[in-house]
């Protein structure tokens, strides 16, 4: 008989279900599930109106997720339930939610379901920046230690800021919620009826660490009184490492997904992390690079260093033994697809639409058969904010070079460079504070479907790309963890090194950087990097002025 696990990635708008032989990592199948109430940026379900920079998600989208695409992958497979020996997760994080004792979310109560603040919060929820930018004040005048570990600023992106805007603007919410937790983790919850923190998260989204557990009662104290006891009573100490089992599948939803009861649920994940071994990367000096929305840029090294900007160093937080140091940008395909939505006139949407291709590939043709800097634009990637290196999610676009010629795929490319001008500022701030870069694996839709960016990207950093050879490979990864978690007696795997020899692979093709072009972007990316400094760094404040400007009227236009 031959055994299989199941993965399941819960992204922005969907969830996916792989189902994945042990033995060799081949996907027998897959099932998605859009989520019904997506993202939600605007309003609630029923209406209620949210403010600037709000991202929120419905918890019961992740339960649906379950409930349909495991049962149709082992329709679609014929996989027996007896053949599947553990199942696991990754999530996009922070993502988080605040519940009951017994796991309740506040929005499926009625007296909360019209309360903004009791959904889940979505990584991508920045209208805690105001309680980040005080949390990193408090800490730096205090001189607190971890907030090195963090490049030296906490995001609004993670799970203390997003708890204390819940504090400030919604306090009867903070005192309704019994427990504060990512959405992960609350998934694991249902699945097993065990509260399992993953160590993951809590390292890289929560300031906990594995030598040191969570800053001090009176750090929180500092930050609002009413948080000093925070940890004690609504969050946990007890944090699992990643691979281990957290329980047995219950019965009721072994029987509603058509599995067994108790086979291995692994402690949950992140998706960009989770991807590291099923890139087959298992050693230091290796990037991976998740590509989609956003770009997570995970690379481990043999020693805890600090990297200006980064967004975390955890100690087993990617792979045991060794350091994981994340980093990222918050906005890469969401910048593309705004442009598209928003930007491109009707005789492009009308001749794509005549040939049978998205206007994605049809501005990508275009945008290939220009030289690099032969449109002469430059753009600054911040259109959802710098997450690294500059830790500012008040930062916002810019396009500089237009003219009244300038065309619509030139305008693409320019952004697609911007892009890799991010990610060639993390990898060259890595590199500089002594985290190696020799290598960069990439995986996600943007890796596997446009050649185009991935010749840039690899001329920008002066690193060859290598792709993984899967397209759902979060899903591989959570996969390859629910081998650990049921371990090799029961024919899986004892570590997540064993399971990336046999499940993992990368493609044969690979893309390697052209002397010519990198000559070129070498002069762009410089202008780029005086840019970066003179609008992210403080001497030019102009975008936050602006910001500033647009809350200020959109709160005078809801005040009527």
């Amino acid at each position: 008989m031959r055994n299989y696990t199941i993965g399941i990635d819960f992204g922005t708008l969907s969830g996916r279900a792989v189902l994945v032989d042990v033995a060799d990592g081949r996907e027998i199948g897959s099932a998605v599930y859009d989520y019904a109430n997506g993202a939600m940026d605007e309003a609630l379900p029923d209406g209620t109106p949210l403010g600037p920079d709000w991202a929120l998600q419905d918890p019961a989208d992740y339960l649906r997720t379950l409930e349909v695409t495991i049962p149709r992958v082992l329709t679609d497979t014929g996989v027996r339930p007896e053949e599947v020996i553990g199942l696991a997760i990754d999530f996009t994080a922070c993502t988080m939610l605040p519940t009951t004792d017994d796991g309740t979310p506040l929005c499926f109560l009625d007296e909360w379901s019209g309360t903004p603040h009791a959904w889940v919060k979505l990584w991508k929820h920045h209208a805690a920046q105001p309680e980040a930018t005080a949390l990193n004040r408090i800490a730096i005048e205090r001189g607190e230690t971890f907030l090195a570990r963090y490049g030296g600023k906490v995001s609004s992106e993670w799970l203390i800021p997003k708890i204390w805007q819940i504090l400030d603007e919604a306090p009867e919410v903070y005192t309704a919620a019994d427990r504060f937790l990512e959405a992960a983790d609350w998934v694991i919850w249902q699945l097993t009826g065990n509260e399992r923190r993953n160590s993951c998260t809590a390292g890289y989204k929560a300031m906990w660490n594995k030598a040191e557990s969570y800053p001090s009662p009176e750090f929180f104290k500092a930050l609002d009184p009413r948080l000093e006891r925070l940890v004690e009573e609504k969050l946990t100490t007890n944090i699992v490492p990643l691979g281990q089992n957290a329980g047995g599948l219950l019965a009721e939803w072994a029987d509603a997904l058509g599995l067994r009861p108790g086979i291995a649920v692994a402690v949950a994940n992140v998706d960009a992390h989770v991807a590291v071994p099923a890139c087959t990367v298992t050693a230091p000096g290796k990037m991976v690079m998740i590509m989609g929305t956003s770009i997570c840029h995970m690379v481990c090294g043999t020693e805890s260093k600090i990297v200006p900007g980064m967004c975390g160093v955890v100690e087993d937080g990617i792979l045991p033994g060794l350091f994981g140091f994340e980093a990222g940008q918050s906005a890469v395909g969401d910048i593309f697809a705004w442009f598209v939505d928003t930007c491109v006139p009707a005789a492009y949407v009308e001749e794509a639409a005549a040939r049978g291709i998205s206007v994605h590939v049809l501005l990508t043709e275009k945008a290939a058969k220009l030289k690099p800097g032969e449109s002469g634009l430059l753009a600054l990637d911040w259109w959802n904010g710098n997450r690294s290196v500059l830790v500012d999610t008040a930062l916002s676009g810019l396009l500089l070079g237009a003219t009244l010629t300038t065309k619509p795929e030139e305008i693409y490319r320019a952004l697609i460079e911007a892009t890799a001008y991010g990610t060639a500022m993390i990898v060259n701030t890595f590199a500089a504070h002594g985290v190696a870069v020799d290598e960069i694996y990439c995986c996600g839709g943007l890796a596997a479907k446009n050649a185009l960016l991935m010749q840039i990207y690899a001329d920008v950093t002066g690193r060859p790309m290598r792709i993984s050879a899967s397209e759902q490979t979060p899903a591989l990864g959570a996969a390859m963890h629910a081998a650990v978690a049921a371990g090799a007696a029961a024919g899986g795997y004892a570590t997540i090194q064993d399971a990336a020899a046999k499940m993992a692979r990368v493609k044969e093709e690979q893309y390697f950087p052209i002397a010519e072009n990198q000559a070129v972007y070498a002069e762009l990316f410089a202008e780029y990097t005086r840019l970066h400094d003179y609008f992210g760094r403080g001497e030019n404040d102009v975008m936050k002025r602006l910001r500033a400007l647009r809350e200020r009227s959109h709160a005078e236009k809801v005040a009527g």
